[in-house]
């Protein structure tokens, strides 16, 4: 009986150490515990932003790898859903009155990411910052809908912030007038310009939005817990979000990679989630490849490519000079030969998402018979004998290998077509883009993704000469007056003729030369679900999950 019970111990501590071995040993809570924490360990997301953030402040930030992060790490009144349509987020309940002027906002339980109470206030506040002239937000414009933004922004129109028509009536009560109905509005509200701020700690610190910290709160379904500058944005599923139950991936890790060819190559290694837009771009080579091994996703969304002109330089003060330019471009073969992922020649400016007739668009693609004779009036109404005397002009890009890769077309295009001599400059994007802005460029590439869905929103950013992303500097009284005209009429189709009417006037003035209307072209692993991209190109993580 003794040695029987003596082999039964040995055999019974043998095989506990090989349990102990299979549950990882080092795990005190036990085999269950240990199992839920390497499948909340999967429910990871990695992908590459490219670049650091040119601002991640709502209310400054003017560009889509901002509002990657934003759209992540807050929630607006509203919240563009699945389906594409504007849902309810932190507005609980919505009243609008009959005239369409006044919308009631009743906020729901909400919290910040420190466990701050989100209040109406908070939306006061941080939508009164923007407009605020002295904060210079680019996308100030966005909140001219709402009465007396416009004149609010405008330091000489002697109107106060406290007259513009948004006012918390009590902590969870948020009552906002317009200037004029506006059908989209609730589209707007989900919109990062209108996003709230802590109120409390923006008071206390007025740079809590430059750093990852105690200070740098949100209220979505993310927090952002590490901001390595150009180098990682690392956030982590909100415990304190209202809809956390809908939140599945517990980490999300955002790159800056400059390199596309060395985010695609990541991917294949299995060290990235996610290649191309709309956090980044694939590189145009390898298109067709991952075309071939069907792992290609494309997607048409309501955005342009186009070449702003800084219409204060000469030449480019010239409409002949900008027109020969636009029109000397062979749009058919940059879709074809460099981007690759199905994009349309754009020559117009409105994606045909919204105007359908702007496929065709309003002159001819590679018209170098007509770029001609607009270039020799351009070349006499400047006082140029020949286009030898005319200035060299500077084609400036964030670096990317596509938009190089197009500078270097375009830049031939203008020399064999017109004889025109151009030279190429980049510059890292959070620069760059900031040179645009000052106008500190001749001819710089850009891409203008919709924030809403209306044709307003391609044209409303060149309404207005010192508008927050007029990098132009053009203006034109009859479009302005168009625009305008266009946001007081009620009837449906005689608005969006204004609105054609107004394309035609800014095309005719050729700000801009449009190159062509975009396309989200990515890979991304099999088991990852439920990214949400919207018709207008912006991403969401909200339901995301690894399968």
């Amino acid at each position: 009986m003794k040695k029987r019970g003596s082999f039964l111990l040995v055999l019974l501590l043998l095989l506990g150490m090989i349990l102990s071995a299979c549950g990882g040993g080092s795990d005190k809570t036990g085999g269950e515990n240990s199992k839920n924490s390497e499948e909340k360990a999967k429910q990871g997301l990695k992908v590459n932003i490219k670049t650091e953030p040119f601002s991640l402040h709502p209310g400054l930030a003017n560009d889509s790898t901002s509002g990657s992060v934003l759209r992540n790490t807050f929630d607006g009144l509203t919240r563009i859903g699945k389906d594409g349509k504007p849902e309810n987020a932190i507005a609980e309940k919505v009243d609008v009155s009959e005239d369409g002027l006044v919308y009631t906002f009743t906020l729901r339980d909400a919290k910040w990411s420190n466990g701050d109470p989100v209040t109406a206030q908070d939306f006061e506040y941080a939508w009164k910052w923007a407009l605020d002239p002295k904060n210079e937000s680019q996308y100030a414009y966005q909140l001219y809908y709402i009465k007396n933004g416009t004149a609010a922004n405008d330091p000489e129109s002697g109107v106060s912030l406290d007259e513009v028509g948004v006012k918390a009536i009590d902590e969870k009560t948020l009552e906002v007038t317009l200037e004029q109905p506006t059908p989209y509005f609730l589209e707007l509200t989900a919109f990062y310009t209108y996003f709230p701020v802590n109120s409390k700690i923006a008071q206390k610190n007025p740079d809590w939005y430059k750093n990852a910290g105690e200070d740098y709160v949100s209220n979505g379904p993310f927090k952002m817990v590490s901001w390595e500058h150009r180098d990682k944005i690392v956030l982590e599923k909100n415990d304190q979000y209202w809809d956390k139950d809908n939140v599945k991936l517990e980490k999300v890790e955002m790159l800056m990679i400059d390199d596309v060819n060395t985010e695609l190559s990541m991917f294949r290694k299995g060290e990235l989630d996610w290649a191309g837009s709309p956090f980044s771009a694939l590189p145009t080579d390898a298109i067709p490849k991952l075309k071939d091994e069907g792992i290609l996703n494309i997607q048409p969304i309501a955005g342009v490519y186009w070449y702003k002109f800084n219409t204060e330089v000469e030449p480019l003060n010239n409409v002949n000079i900008r027109k020969a330019l636009a029109y000397a471009i062979n749009r058919q073969a940059i879709v074809e030969n460099i981007t690759k992922a199905g994009q349309i020649p754009a020559m117009a400016a409105v994606p045909p998402s919204m105007f359908p007739e702007n496929e065709k668009g309003y002159f001819k693609d590679n018209d170098i018979e007509k770029a001609k004779e607009y270039l020799q009036k351009g070349l006499e109404e400047l006082g140029y004998k020949d286009v030898s005397e005319l200035p060299t002009i500077t084609i400036s890009y964030n670096t990317d290998e596509a938009h190089q890769k197009i500078a270097q077309a375009i830049q031939d295009m203008w020399k064999t077509n017109l004889g025109v001599e151009t030279t190429l400059e980049n510059e890292e994007w959070a620069v760059y883009i900031e040179k645009l802005h000052n106008g500190d460029y001749m001819v710089g590439r850009m891409g203008w993704l919709g924030d809403f869905n209306d044709p307003i929103n391609f044209l409303e950013l060149f309404r207005d000469k010192d508008g927050g992303n007029n990098d132009t500097r053009w203006e034109n009284p009859e479009f302005k007056q168009l625009l305008i005209n266009s946001q007081q009429e009620k009837d449906s189709e005689t608005r969006l003729d204004m609105l054609k009417q107004a394309e035609q006037i800014f095309i005719d003035e050729m700000p801009v030369a449009p190159i062509y209307f975009y396309t989200n072209a990515w890979v991304q692993k099999e088991n990852l679900k439920d990214v949400v991209i919207s018709g207008l190109g912006d991403v969401q993580l909200k339901w995301a999950y690894v399968e």
